[in-house]
């Protein structure tokens, strides 16, 4: 089993700043990429910001230059800094990884197993005066 555990959101004013976590625990093997995406009210979840097991990143335009994704690879952890917040980055954020799930039976993943996705709950992110 796997699970993943975000925290960090709540309410923020315009231009203000929050930082989420989203710490991945339980039979893993190795974390492939690890992300967050977003759902705004009334609209479709989209890419908010990616980061590979090596480090390299991807962001959606509507966030370059304020926000900054980065992972503990020692904690299984990927954080999300938001700065200079904007009402339309309201919405719902969630975490992803993708990875290897261990078998403790083998000792290493299941084939077929070597790439699955795994979301975290969501965390509220509101951005109001």
């Amino acid at each position: 089993q796997v699970q993943l555990v975000e925290s960090g959101g709540g309410l923020v004013q315009p231009g203000g700043s929050l930082r989420l976590s989203c710490a991945a625990s339980g039979s893993i093997f190795s974390i492939n990429a690890m992300g967050w995406y977003r759902q705004p009210p009334g609209k479709q979840r989209e890419l908010v910001a990616a980061i590979t097991s090596g480090g390299s990143t991807n962001y959606a335009d509507s966030v370059k230059g304020r926000f900054t994704i980065s992972r503990d690879n020692a904690k299984n952890t990927v954080y999300l800094q938001m700065n200079s917040l904007k009402p339309e980055d309201t919405g719902v954020y969630y975490c992803s990884a993708n990875l290897a799930e261990l078998d403790y039976g083998l000792g290493h993943p299941r084939p077929g197993s070597y790439e699955d996705d795994y979301w975290g709950q969501g965390t509220q992110v509101t951005v109001s005066a």
